[in-house]
């Protein structure tokens, strides 16, 4: 077993990584949401926040572009939203062997 100090390093660089992870992703469906929807900013974060976390989307995009880039910003949510639950579930089950 690894000592507690060890693990809580190990946990809290994770908790960066992902951290860091969602703040670019939201950050990216808000920019895209805001220029190819024609949505607010708050709009645009709402909409970004729903399509990351797998709840769907909630307003019809109306425009080619829009519509293109809500399909690859859901492809990219669905691939980001596993990359990040597993980051998050890798440290622990680290917990037996060193780095």
């Amino acid at each position: 077993m690894i000592p507690a100090g060890t693990f809580i390093l190990r946990m809290a660089k994770y908790l960066i990584f992902t951290t860091l992870l969602v703040i670019f992703s939201i950050g990216l469906g808000v920019v895209g949401y805001h220029y190819f929807g024609n949505l607010s900013l708050l709009d645009s974060f709402h909409m970004a926040s729903m399509i990351l976390t797998g709840m769907g989307p909630v307003v019809e995009m109306k425009s080619e572009s829009a519509k293109l880039f809500s399909s690859f910003y859901a492809l990219y949510s669905g691939i980001a939203f596993l990359s990040i639950t597993a980051e998050i579930g890798r440290a622990p089950s680290e917990l037996q062997s060193p780095m």
